[in-house]
């Protein structure tokens, strides 16, 4: 069964998160993160930020708000219950910190079969209020048995 590629360059609505100080403190608790400038404000603000700063990988957490739809979307046509974790790649910009609205658009990039398996790569593109991009992301999961 040949696996459908009409998705391919399909872009999703953006999703908007607001970075709050409790959940970069939550999550960087969760990670094992000790410093300072993740889990209190006024060390932060000691450091010139304007609030906690978010640990790089919080780029997960206002991300996939966005990169749920394209995952289901049945364009895509990707069989979740056979998807298995392929990888990830991000690239940095600013850094993320408590206060910022961070806007995220996703599109997919390609759609391919290779020994059975479908290949499903996405990109997440993540900007804050400044219109400055903060994370790039390529998401790569791949569809047992297509």
């Amino acid at each position: 069964m040949a696996i459908e590629t009409k998705a391919v360059g399909k872009t999703f609505p953006t999703t908007t998160y607001a970075v709050g100080r409790e959940k970069v403190k939550e999550y960087a608790l969760a990670v094992g993160e000790t410093d300072p400038i993740h889990l209190d404000h006024e060390a932060a603000r000691g450091a010139g930020y304007a609030d906690v700063v978010a640990p790089p990988m919080f780029a997960v957490v206002f991300k996939a708000p966005a990169m749920a739809p394209a995952i289901f979307d049945a364009d895509v046509g990707m069989n979740f219950a056979l998807m298995v974790h392929g990888g990830q790649e991000f690239r940095w910009g600013p850094l993320v910190v408590a206060g910022d609205e961070i806007q995220t658009n996703v599109t997919v990039r390609s759609i391919d079969e290779r020994d059975g398996k479908g290949f499903y790569v996405f990109e997440s593109v993540s900007r804050n209020q400044r219109d400055e991009t903060v994370c790039v992301g390529t998401w790569t999961n791949i569809v047992r048995g297509v």
